[in-house]
């Protein structure tokens, strides 16, 4: 296995991500039912993690605002965690794919806890 390295790596982790959060039983629904066509939430995600990891001008958007309306539960975000990590571990090794999932560990502790304001939300935060 080689290390995520470009474009290419991002696509190919964001596909195969997402393919499996739109079967999952917990959080496919609730993703499903946002997402109609997946087309352009690809694009945005390519985009995303292509800023974050190699520092790539591209993405617009505000990911919490689109996010905070779903009412998401702390097992929803440990699920999303959990194939993101696994989706990552299948396909590569080294210091950016040990990073990119460090990434999405702190995105999802920084939505729950921004949640949790919000609403008056959960007694569990992920960690």
């Amino acid at each position: 296995m080689t290390d995520i390295e470009d474009i290419h790596s991002i696509q190919l982790f964001v596909n195969e991500f997402y393919d499996k959060v739109q079967h999952d039983p917990l959080i496919g629904p609730i993703f499903n039912e946002v997402i109609t066509d997946w087309e352009p939430h690809l694009n945005k995600m390519y985009a995303f993690w292509n800023a974050a990891l190699f520092g790539v001008p591209g993405f617009k958007g505000n990911p919490f605002a689109r996010h905070a309306p779903l009412h998401l539960k702390p097992e929803y975000f440990a699920q999303w965690l959990h194939l993101f990590r696994q989706t990552i571990d299948q396909h590569f090794e080294g210091p950016m794919a040990e990073d990119t999932k460090n990434r999405a560990e702190l995105m999802a502790v920084m939505f729950q806890s921004k949640l949790f304001r919000a609403d008056g939300g959960t007694s569990e935060i992920i960690v």
